[in-house]
């Protein structure tokens, strides 16, 4: 009898799970479309959803076009049963953002990391400042937050609390996760900025459909996601991705990393600024910070040989390191994403045909390569996921 209770339980729960993630990624939908999109009985359907309408995280949002007939209710999650934050740890700038649960912004706030600003007590307590500014600039109580989700440079390495590696950084297993807890008992989830990237791409951008892709982040820095059969690959340690320190020229440009010849040292906002800055004898690129100057390079490159030459030789390893990922991982498509992606938007067609040079043929074709579709919210959007990736995986109830 205790097993067949506990059996109804876990179908009950995967039930749940299915019926609510599906309302929340591809909703509004009907009833009927919930029963042909998971092959539950309506019967099966109709109880859950009367469930999670009772318990108030979905509602009814109007007729669907009818043919004649009974029209059918549209569903969709309600989207302030809940709201969660997203976070994104950049090297350049801390960014917090509120969310209901349609991922509509609530509220943001942006810290920038002045000289020295990345050192750990100082991204915790952006991240804590961030957290009541945008509740109190929303007016949005802590009882309703689901959670804070925080995407990061690194490695980040999951456990009781999360550490991160972050060798550009210099974190050597730095407690981030314990540091910001100590100011806050808010739900903290953490992950790889990239990661968050790819999962926000997967669900709402340009990942959409594709079962196998890979997620580059390119900012001051380079990783990326790389997803097979629907499901991110992490590797042994959660390390996985970081396709910035994969070898482009051996012996070349320093990384700083420590090695030589890193893509990042290469594509990095931070190394295409410098290589910029060297191909000007050593001149000063315009611009208050690296978001600024990438944009005065771009804008140069419209008159000036020397910026041109600069972007041309940057398309050219994207392409390559892109080509890198295409014959590694077979994907779909591959997403570039991260504002130095954004900021060099421009440059697609030559990282393509890059690419194209360099990938073999026949992974090259079945693989499409495009922008992210996200802008520059992407990571702390993906980030603002972790909590409802673990709300809907629990068929709605929260542990």
């Amino acid at each position: 009898m205790e097993l067949a209770r506990a059996t109804n339980r876990s179908v009950r729960l995967r039930n749940r799970s299915a019926l609510l993630s599906r309302i929340f990624l591809d909703g509004p939908l009907t009833r009927q479309d919930l029963v042909r999109g998971t092959g539950l009985s309506q019967p099966a359907v109709s109880n859950v959803v009367g469930d999670l309408i009772d318990e108030g995280l979905v509602m009814e949002a109007g007729a669907a076009e009818s043919d004649g007939g009974r029209p059918s209710m549209m569903l969709r999650v309600a989207p302030r049963h809940a709201v969660v934050v997203g976070v994104d740890v950049g090297e350049t700038r801390v960014r917090v953002e509120l969310f209901d649960l349609t991922m509509t912004v609530l509220g943001s706030v942006e810290y920038p990391l002045e000289h020295n600003g990345t050192e750990p007590a100082t991204v915790a307590g952006h991240v804590l400042a961030g957290i009541d500014r945008v509740l109190a600039d929303s007016s949005v109580a802590r009882s309703e937050v689901l959670g804070v989700g925080v995407g990061v440079s690194g490695v980040v390495e999951q456990g009781t609390h999360a550490v991160v590696d972050a060798q550009t950084l210099g974190w050597h297993r730095v407690p981030l996760e314990r540091l910001i807890a100590e100011g806050t008992d808010l739900p903290l989830h953490l992950d790889n900025g990239a990661k968050t990237l790819g999962q926000a791409e997967m669900w709402f951008g340009a990942g959409r459909g594709a079962r196998h892709a890979v997620f580059a982040l390119v900012g001051s820095g380079v990783g990326a996601a790389v997803v097979t059969n629907g499901v991110t690959y992490r590797g042994a340690s959660s390390s996985a991705g970081e396709w910035g320190h994969t070898t482009l020229v051996y012996g070349g440009r320093p990384c700083r990393c420590g090695a030589r010849g890193c893509l990042e040292a290469y594509v990095g906002a931070e190394a295409v600024i410098d290589r910029y800055r060297e191909a000007r004898r050593g001149r000063p690129v315009p611009g208050d910070d690296e978001e600024s100057q990438l944009a005065a390079l771009v804008a140069a490159a419209e008159k000036s040989e020397t910026a041109r030459r600069v972007l041309d030789e940057t398309a050219g390893y994207l392409g390559a390191g892109v080509a890198n990922l295409i014959n590694l991982f077979n994907p779909e498509r591959v997403v570039l994403g991260g504002w130095a992606a954004m900021a060099l938007g421009g440059l697609l067609p030559a990282i393509r045909e890059a690419a194209g040079r360099q990938a073999l043929r026949a992974p090259y074709a079945q693989a499409t390569i495009e922008l992210g579709r996200l802008g520059v919210d992407a990571v702390a959007l993906g980030a603002a996921t972790l909590p409802i990736a673990r709300l809907l995986a629990n068929g709605g109830i929260r542990r």
